[in-house]
C-alpha cells in the first residue's frame, strides 16, 4: 500500500462502519490509522468498548494487568543490524567493559534470585538473534561452556531458573525454528517475538530500518508465529510503530496478526510499541512517533483483533500522564514492569512505579492486578481444563503462583521446584498408564464410544481458516485433469530409464487414464517382476499403539484422544511387553509400536518401552517410533536427533516406521495438520536414522487435499533421501507404503475440507508410479490390505506392489478412522490373497530376510 493520506470523508465513513460493529477490511483499517481529533476520540470509544467486552467475557471486568518481572540480558550480541537498536553491542564493546559475550549461569541466577526476593514472577530472557552465526567470540564461548547453540544455553538456563528460583521463564530469543520451539516449550510457559512489521520494503531497501538484518524478513517472522501456533505456545508478539512503515503497511501487519490469531488462538497478547529515537543509531534523527498516531494504531489494533486478545502498550515509552490515552484507546495490559532491572531495550526510559501506575489505572476506572508471564486464559485452560498450552512439567511451577482465575496470587513469592522427576515418572509408568489411574489400561477393540474427541471444536484450530488455506493453495478444486502432454513420450522415457523420469513425464503418467494407465500398470508390474520376482511377501507382526492420548491436532486423525476422554488409554511398559510376548507366542518376528504425542509421557519413555520389549522377548525386532515421536523425544530429553536415535538403538530399537510423512510438502502438511513436524524435520530424522545404521520404511498418505503433482514431488523427496543414504553406504528405506486416506471419521472430512479418499484410478497410479519412480532405489512396494481390502490389494499387486505388510494382530489407527477391512489377517488369509492371482506368498522379516522356523513353526531365536 502507498503513503497517500486518507481524506476526512474516508476516515468518517470507515469510522461509521466501526461504530456499527461491521468487520473492517485492510483498506478501512488504513484509513482509520489516520484518525485524529474528534474522529480519534470516537475511534477510541469503539476500541474501548471492544476491550471491555473482552474483559467481561474473561471474567475480569475492569481489570488491567501487568507482569512483575526481571529482565535477564543473556547476551547483547546479535547477527542483525537494526537501525534503531541500542541493545546490541559488539564483542569488542563487551570486552572493553570487562564482560564476557554471555552472562554466566551464576550471573543469570543472581538476577533471578534478587527478582524473586522482590516479588517478581517472570524472568524475561532477552537476547540478540543467533550471535554465534556472526561472531566467532560467541561461538567460542558456547563451545567452552559445552553448548552447541545460544538456544541450547537458554534452555539450560531456563531449567536452572525454574528449579532454583521458581520464576517462570519467558523466552524472547528472536527467530526460532519449529524444532527449537518444540524443545523450548518444555521449559517456558510462554515465549515471544515481535513481528514488528510485514513491510518487505523496510527489509529490502538500503538504509531502511531492517536492511541487513536477516531475522527481520517478514516471511521468516510470520513463519515463527505460525510454528508457535502449531505448537500451541502462548505467544507474545506485536507491532513496532513508526519505523518508516506506511499506514497501509501498518494495517497489513495488524491483519497478518489477526490471521494468525484466528488460525491458532495462540497469540496471548499483542504489543503495540511506539518508536523512540535513540542516540548513536542510524535512525537517531527520525522523529518519535506522535501520540495521536500511536493511539490510533492501538485503537485499530484492538478493533481488528477483537475482544479476546490482550493488547499491551509499554508504560515507560510515553510520559505517565499519556498512559491514560493508551487505556482510552483499548489497552488492557501494561506488560512487564520490573522493580529491579531496567528495560534493557529502552534503558533511557525508566519504569513508572507500581504505585503511580496503579493510581493512574484507577483514575481510568481500572484495577491493576498482577499476572504471570502466561496469560490467565491459558493458565486456566491448561491447569483446569486439561488443554495443552503449558507443558505438564511446568504445571507445578505455574500452579504455585496462579489463583483460580489464572492471575497471580496476591503477594505470592516464587520458590524453586524440580523441573522434572524422571525416576518418579519411570516408576509411575511401570505401574501403568504413566501414573494416571483414570485412563484405560487396555486397547480398545470395539471402536470409540463417541464419534469425535471432546475438544473437536478447538484442538484442530479454526476450520474456516483451514478451508481458506486449502482454497488459496488450490488443493480442493477437484481431481486435476489429465495433462495433455504426449503420453507416449512419457511412457517411452519411463521404459528407458524408469528411476530418472523428469517431473513433467512423471506427472503425465501419474495422471494417466484409460489405455495409458493400463500401460503404466503393465510397466510397473514388469519392473516388479524384474526386481523382486513373483513372490508376495508379508511379516508376522503385531501393532502396539501404546497410547492414543495426543495433542498435536492432526486434522486427518480419528485415533487421537485428549487425556480426559472416555476412550483415552495408555499402556504401562509391562503391558507393552505382555503384548510383545503374546505376539511372539503367536509367531510374530516384529512388533510395530507407535503412539500419540502425550504431553505427560515421561522423558525416558521411548527408551524404556523398547527396553521392556527386548528384556521380555530378546529376539523380537522392534520397529517403532515415527519421526514425530522422535522429535517429541528430543524435546523431552534435551538430546539431539542423532543422540536420541543412538540411545533408542542401544535400548533395542531395530528400525523406524517412516510414518508422519503424510505428504512431504509443507503447503499440504499445514492444511492436514496443526502441530506436526515440517517436511525438513521429517527428512532430517529419517536421514539421521539412515546415517547411524537404522533402516526405515517410507510412506505417503494421499487422497485428501492433495493432487498428483504433490505425489510426484513426494516421491522425488524420497528418491533424494535414498540417494544420500546409498552414497553413505546405508540401506536407507526398506520399502515404500502408499496409504490411501480413509475419510470416514477423519475430522478434516467431517469439517467439509477434504475429499472422500482416492479413487481406484488414483490407487493404481500411485502404486504403479511408486514402483517406476523408485526403481533402483527402493525394491519393495507395500500395499495396505487394511485400507484397500482384499480385492483392492490384489489389484495393487498387479500394479507393481510386492508386499502385504504385516498380519498386524491389532491395528487401531486405521480402524478408528473408519476402515472396514479388519485389523488382523491370518497367514492363511494372506496366502489366499496371492493364490487368487497365482502368486506365491512368502514370509519375511522386517528387513526382508527369510525367517527360520522349527517344525512346530516357532521362530529360531
Amino acid at each position: 500500500m502507498d503513503h497517500v493520506t486518507p481524506t476526512p470523508q474516508q476516515v468518517r465513513r470507515a469510522l461509521a462502519r466501526a461504530e456499527r460493529g461491521a468487520a473492517l477490511d485492510v483498506a478501512e483499517a488504513q484509513v482509520l490509522l489516520a484518525a485524529s481529533g474528534e474522529d480519534l476520540d470516537r475511534l477510541c470509544v469503539v476500541a474501548a468498548r471492544v476491550r471491555d467486552a473482552g474483559l467481561v467475557a474473561a471474567g475480569r471486568a475492569g481489570v488491567v494487568t501487568y507482569s512483575p518481572k526481571v529482565f535477564i540480558p543473556v547476551t547483547k550480541l546479535c547477527r542483525d543490524r537494526c537501525h534503531y537498536c541500542t541493545f546490541v553491542e559488539t564483542p569488542a564493546q563487551a570486552a572493553r567493559e570487562g564482560r564476557a559475550p554471555y552472562l554466566s549461569p551464576d550471573e543469570i541466577l543472581d538476577i533471578a534470585r534478587r527478582g524473586a526476593e522482590l516479588g517478581c514472577l517472570e524472568a524475561l530472557f532477552t537476547l540478540g538473534d543467533r550471535p554465534e552465526d556472526r561472531w566467532p567470540q560467541a561461538r567460542a564461548w558456547l563451545d567452552e561452556q559445552g553448548y552447541d547453540s545460544t538456544l541450547a544455553y537458554i534452555r539450560a538456563m531456563a531449567v536452572r531458573v525454574l528449579e532454583e528460583t521458581g520464576l517462570l521463564p519467558h523466552l524472547n530469543p528472536g527467530v526460532m525454528s519449529w524444532e527449537e520451539l518444540n524443545r523450548l516449550k518444555a521449559v517456558s510457559p510462554s515465549m515471544g517475538m515481535m513481528l514488528e512489521t510485514t513491510s518487505t520494503r523496510l527489509f529490502e531497501t538500503k538504509g531502511a530500518a531492517h536492511y541487513g538484518s536477516p531475522d527481520k524478513d517478514p516471511a521468516v517472522r510470520l513463519r515463527v508465529l505460525e510454528d508457535a501456533g502449531r505448537h500451541g505456545i502462548p505467544f507474545t508478539t506485536g507491532l513496532l510503530v513508526g519505523i518508516g512503515e506506511s499506514l497501509g503497511e501498518r494495517a497489513e501487519t495488524i491483519f497478518a496478526l489477526r490471521a494468525n490469531l484466528r488460525a491458532y488462538a495462540a497469540v496471548q497478547e499483542v504489543i503495540v510499541q511506539n518508536f523512540r529515537a535513540k542516540p548513536d543509531t542510524a535512525m537517531r534523527h527520525v522523529d518519535d512517533l506522535d501520540l495521536v498516531e500511536y493511539r490510533a494504531a492501538i485503537a485499530v489494533t484492538r478493533i481488528v483483533l477483537g475482544p479476546r486478545v490482550r493488547v499491551q502498550a509499554p508504560p515507560n515509552l510515553v510520559d505517565l500522564a499519556e498512559c491514560r490515552g493508551l487505556l482510552d484507546a483499548g489497552v488492557d495490559d501494561w506488560g512487564g514492569v520490573s522493580p529491579l532491572t531496567p528495560d534493557h531495550v529502552n534503558p533511557e526510559r525508566p519504569w513508572p512505579s507500581l504505585g503511580r501506575l496503579r493510581s493512574l489505572s484507577a483514575t481510568c476506572g481500572f484495577e491493576l492486578k498482577a499476572r504471570l508471564t502466561v496469560h490467565p486464559e491459558y493458565v486456566v485452560g491448561s491447569l483446569q481444563r486439561g488443554e495443552a498450552w503449558i507443558d505438564p512439567r511446568l504445571h507445578a511451577h505455574v500452579a504455585a503462583l496462579a489463583g483460580p482465575d489464572g492471575l497471580a496470587i496476591p503477594g505470592v513469592r516464587p520458590t524453586g521446584l524440580p523441573w522434572q522427576e524422571p525416576d518418579q515418572a519411570l516408576e509411575f509408568a511401570a505401574a501403568g498408564s504413566w501414573g494416571r489411574t483414570d485412563l484405560h489400561a487396555s486397547v480398545d477393540t470395539d471402536g470409540r464410544t463417541a464419534d469425535r474427541r471432546s475438544d473437536f471444536a478447538s484442538v484442530y484450530g479454526d476450520w474456516d481458516s483451514v478451508g481458506e488455506a486449502a482454497a488459496r493453495t488450490g488443493l480442493i478444486d477437484g481431481a486435476p485433469a489429465v495433462l495433455h502432454a504426449e503420453g507416449g513420450d512419457a511412457l517411452r522415457a519411463a521404459e528407458a530409464d524408469p528411476g530418472n523420469l523428469s517431473d513433467e513425464h512423471a506427472l503425465t503418467l501419474m495422471t494417466a487414464e484409460g489405455d495409458l494407465l493400463r500401460q503404466v500398470v503393465r510397466l510397473a508390474d514388469d519392473l516388479r517382476r524384474e526386481v523382486v520376482g513373483d513372490a508376495v511377501t508379508y511379516v508376522v507382526n503385531r501393532n502396539i499403539n501404546f497410547t492414543n492420548v495426543c495433542y498435536v491436532g492432526c486434522r486427518f486423525c480419528a485415533f487421537a484422544q485428549r487425556k480426559s476422554d472416555a476412550d483415552a488409554y495408555s499402556l504401562s511398559y509391562e503391558e507393552v511387553a505382555d503384548r510383545a510376548q503374546e505376539a511372539r507366542e503367536l509367531g510374530a518376528s516384529e512388533v510395530c509400536m507407535q503412539g500419540g504425542i502425550d504431553p505427560e509421557l515421561p522423558a525416558s519413555a521411548y527408551f524404556d518401552i523398547a527396553a521392556a520389549v527386548k528384556r521380555r522377548v530378546p529376539g523380537m525386532h522392534v520397529h517403532a517410533f515415527s519421526p514425530m515421536e522422535v522429535v517429541n523425544g528430543t524435546a523431552r530429553t534435551g538430546l539431539s536427533i542423532e543422540d536420541f536415535l543412538i540411545k533408542a538403538r542401544e535400548a533395542g530399537l531395530g528400525s523406524l516406521p517412516g510414518t508422519a510423512a503424510e505428504i512431504l510438502d509443507d503447503e499440504v502438511r499445514w492444511v492436514l495438520t496443526k502441530g506436526k513436524l515440517p517436511t525438513s524435520t521429517w527428512i532430517e530424522v529419517v536421514s539421521t536414522a539412515h546415517r547411524i545404521g537404522l533402516p526405515t520404511t517410507s510412506t505417503m498418505m494421499y487422497g485428501h487435499v492433495d493432487n498428483p503433482r504433490h505425489w510426484v514431488g513426494h516421491l522425488g523427496v524420497l528418491k533424494n533421501v535414498q540417494d544420500r543414504a546409498r552414497e553413505n553406504g546405508a540401506r536407507g528405506f526398506t520399502e515404500f507404503v502408499p496409504l490411501p486416506f480413509v475419510h470416514t471419521s477423519a475430522p478434516i472430512y467431517l469439517a467439509g475440507v477434504a475429499r472422500p479418499g482416492p479413487t481406484h484410478r488414483d490407487n493404481l497410479a500411485v502404486h504403479a508410479m511408486a514402483r517406476i519412480l523408485l526403481h533402483g532405489r527402493v525394491d519393495n512396494i507395500q500395499t495396505s490390505w487394511v485400507k484397500l481390502g482384499t480385492d483392492g490389494t490384489r489389484a495393487m499387486l498387479r500394479a507393481g506392489a510386492n508386499d502385504l505388510g504385516g498380519t498386524l494382530m491389532e491395528e487401531t489407527i486405521s480402524r478408528m478412522a473408519g476402515s472396514e477391512h479388519g485389523s488382523a489377517k491370518t497367514v492363511t488369509e494372506l496366502e489366499d490373497i496371492g493364490a487368487a492371482i497365482n502368486r506365491p506368498v512368502h514370509e519375511r522379516t522386517t528387513l526382508y530376510t527369510t525367517p527360520t522356523r522349527d517344525e512346530e513353526g516357532r521362530l529360531d531365536p
